[in-house]
């Protein structure tokens, strides 16, 4: 399986048992939908491996308890510790209105209800204190923080997203 073709869904944060068992921290809001998982695909190295799954149980929020087949002690499971949790983009449940995934959004050209056309998104940056679109407008970067107040419309059809960002924003970066 490519990582293009997946998504994230969170990290192996810890063992939990000497029988290997681990907890996986889930990347999500919802993490009841994905209690019932045949498989995922973990990240060792800059492959993804399918593991498949035994038993799982949801465990303090938006954590998964989750005991492999075939990792069955602690040495085992340290192994996979730390290690990235995958699966298929296809299995994303489909989302409507003004919510979207980050995978999906890149191409959509941004409109600004003051500035008007700012460019298409390239990349989504999650590495800072919150979620920025990053635009390309004709060759120069432009960053709008993903704040639900700047974002007014998502149009899938037109594969544009309006927003309303604060005075001076954009300019700043032109």
């Amino acid at each position: 399986m490519r990582k293009e073709d997946c998504f994230y869904l969170g990290r192996i944060v810890t063992k939990y048992s000497f029988k290997g068992e681990v907890v996986i921290k889930l990347d999500t809001d919802e993490p009841e939908l994905y209690r019932e998982m045949e498989s995922v695909y973990v990240e060792i190295g800059a492959n993804l491996v399918p593991f498949f799954i035994e038993k799982s149980s949801l465990h303090k929020g938006n954590q998964l308890r989750v005991q492999f087949e075939d990792v069955y002690s602690e040495e085992e499971a340290d192994t996979i510790l730390k290690c990235g949790i995958y699966l298929p983009i296809s299995l994303l449940p489909e989302l409507s209105g003004d919510k979207f995934y980050f995978h999906e959004v890149i191409g959509f050209t941004v409109v600004d209800a003051n500035f008007g056309k700012v460019g298409q998104i390239v990349h989504i940056n999650d590495k800072a204190a919150q979620p920025l679109f990053e635009i390309d407008r004709e060759g120069k970067e432009i960053f709008i923080p993903m704040v639900d107040d700047f974002i007014k419309k998502v149009d899938r059809e037109n594969k544009t997203i309006e927003v309303e960002t604060p005075n001076g924003l954009i300019e700043l970066y032109l």
